[in-house]
C-alpha cells in the first residue's frame, strides 16, 4: 500500500509536469509549438496566437505562393547597389600623372608652327614632345600657355589650345592623346590568375566585370565558391561569382576606378536538432546526438530540401516532420510582399522563420523549389514525446538513485549487526541491533 501511494506522488505528477514542458530536461532547441507561438507576426494557418518574443520575428509557413514570392527576389547584387548600372564607360577624362602628347595642323605654311620653306614636307603640322600632366593639372604648349588638362576630356584640351592661337596660327587644328594612361585604371586582384592593373578604355570596348576579370587571368578556384567585391568611389557591392553568370543584370559595366577583388569562400549553411546526419552514441533516453553544425553548398544554389538532406535528413526516432524552420533575415519590402506585419518590426532586414510541414507529402515539393541562401540556419525541432521520455529516464534515474542510498543503509545495518554479533560471541554477551532498538539474548 505504501509503494502504491508513493508511486502515486512521484509518477503521476512527473507525467504532468513533463507533458507541460519542463525546461530542465535537455534539449537541441525549442519545441515547435514554442517557435509558433513566440512568433510577433504569423503568416498562415500554424494554428496558435501570437505571444511575446525575446527578439521579434515573423513565422511565416511555406505555401506555393510564398516559395514563388521568395524566389523571384533576389538580393541586392551589383545591379542594386550602383544606379549606373547599364551605363557604359564614359570617355576618359585626363588626369594628374598622364603623359600627353599634342599635335598642331595648320592649313599652311608660313604660320605660326610651319615654316615658309616647309612646304615640301609631307604634312603641315608639328607635335610636340611629350608631357606629363602636372601637379596642378595644367600641360604647357607653345604660345598657348599653361593649359589645364587633368578633369578634361581630350577634346575640350584641344578645343581650348585652337581658342589661343587662332589668331597667330593658320587655321590651326589641334590633337591630343594620351601616350600613357596612367589615372582611370581599373584594378583586379584576390584570387585570380593574374592580377593586373589595366588602364580604362577611352573609346570602343565595354568591359564587364567577367570582361576584367578575364583580364586578369580568370578565376583560380571554383565559380561556386567564389565572390566578386566592387568598390566604386564610397560604395561597395558582393555578389557569388556564378550570379555575374546566371542573373546577366549583375555583370554591370566596369568604370574607371573601380577596384575588382576576387575571393574565396564557401557558400554555408548550419542546422540544429534532430536532424539524422552521423549518429555517434546515445544520451539521456536513449535519444541519438547528431551531427549538427555547418555544411558548405559545393554549389552556386541548392534548395531547402538538399540542405536537410546534406545534414542527414530527420533523425527516425527525434523529430517533428511539422516543425523544420529555416530562420533567415529578409529585406523589408519583401516581408511586406509575404504578409508580414512589418509594423511590429524596425529596421530594413526582418527576422523571418520559414515553417515546412514534411508530415504533409507535399511539403518535400515546396521544400525542393525554396532556394537556400548563404548563412542561413536550419532548425528541426524534437518531437514532443521525446522530451517525455527524457523527463520520465532523469526521474527514474533520481528514484534509483534514493532506492541506492535505502540499499546501502540497510546494507550498513546489517553489516553493523554481524560485528556487533561477532563481539557478543566472544564476550558472552550476543546484544544486537533491531530497528534502531538493542536486544539482549
Amino acid at each position: 500500500m505504501f509503494r502504491w501511494r508513493l508511486a502515486k506522488a512521484l509518477v503521476l505528477p512527473t507525467i504532468l509536469v513533463a507533458l507541460g514542458g519542463c525546461s530542465w530536461t535537455p534539449t537541441a532547441g525549442p519545441l515547435g509549438h514554442q517557435v509558433k507561438g513566440d512568433a510577433t507576426s504569423t503568416v498562415g494557418p500554424v494554428g496558435l496566437a501570437d505571444g511575446p518574443a525575446s527578439i521579434p520575428y515573423a513565422l511565416v509557413k511555406l505555401t506555393p505562393e510564398i516559395v514563388s514570392l521568395v524566389g523571384r527576389y533576389e538580393p541586392r547584387g551589383l545591379s542594386g547597389v550602383f544606379p549606373d548600372k547599364q551605363v557604359p564607360p564614359s570617355k576618359i577624362k585626363f588626369g594628374i600623372g598622364d603623359v600627353v602628347s599634342v599635335s598642331i595642323f595648320e592649313a599652311a605654311a608660313g604660320g605660326l608652327f610651319i615654316p615658309a620653306e616647309a612646304g615640301v614636307r609631307p604634312g603641315n603640322f608639328v607635335t610636340i614632345p611629350d608631357q606629363t600632366v602636372d601637379n596642378d593639372g595644367n600641360i604647357s604648349v607653345p604660345y598657348a600657355g599653361l593649359v589645364k588638362a587633368a578633369g578634361k576630356f581630350n577634346t575640350e584640351i584641344q578645343q581650348d589650345i585652337v581658342n589661343r592661337i587662332k589668331n597667330r596660327a593658320i587655321e590651326p587644328q589641334v590633337v591630343v592623346s594620351l601616350t600613357q594612361q596612367r589615372t582611370s585604371l581599373v584594378s583586379v586582384n584576390g584570387e585570380v590568375n593574374t592580377p593586373v592593373r589595366y588602364p580604362a578604355a577611352a573609346y570602343g570596348a565595354q568591359d564587364r566585370i567577367t570582361d576584367a576579370i578575364t583580364r586578369a587571368g580568370g578565376i583560380r578556384g571554383q565559380g561556386y565558391e567564389t565572390w566578386v567585391m566592387l568598390y566604386r568611389g564610397n560604395r561597395r557591392a558582393t555578389v557569388p561569382f556564378a550570379n555575374l553568370t546566371y542573373e546577366p543584370s549583375n555583370n554591370i559595366y566596369v568604370q574607371p576606378g573601380d577596384r575588382i577583388y576576387v575571393y574565396r569562400e564557401q557558400q554555408k549553411f548550419l542546422a540544429f536538432g534532430a536532424t539524422g546526419g552521423g549518429a555517434v552514441g546515445t544520451g539521456v533516453g536513449g535519444a541519438i546526438f547528431q551531427q549538427q553544425g555547418e555544411f558548405n553548398f559545393d554549389a552556386w544554389r541548392i534548395n531547402l530540401a538538399e540542405a536537410v538532406g546534406k545534414a542527414g535528413g530527420l533523425s527516425d526516432v527525434q523529430a517533428d516532420p511539422g516543425s523544420v524552420f529555416l530562420y533567415r533575415a529578409e529585406p523589408r519590402e519583401l516581408a511586406q510582399q509575404l504578409g508580414v506585419d512589418v509594423g511590429k518590426f524596425t529596421g530594413e532586414l526582418i527576422p523571418v522563420i520559414f515553417n515546412v510541414n514534411f508530415r504533409n507529402p507535399g511539403g518535400y515539393f515546396l521544400a525542393a523549389n525554396f532556394q537556400m541562401r548563404n548563412g542561413d540556419i536550419i532548425f528541426v525541432a524534437n518531437a514532443e514525446s521525446v522530451d517525455v521520455n527524457k523527463f520520465l529516464f532523469s526521474v527514474n534515474n533520481l528514484i534509483g538513485t534514493a532506492n541506492n542510498t535505502l540499499i546501502l543503509g540497510q546494507n550498513g545495518l546489517i553489516l553493523y549487526n554481524a560485528i556487533r554479533a561477532q563481539q557478543g560471541a566472544g564476550t558472552g554477551n550476543g546484544a544486537v541491533v533491531v530497528g534502531g532498538a538493542t536486544t539482549t539474548p
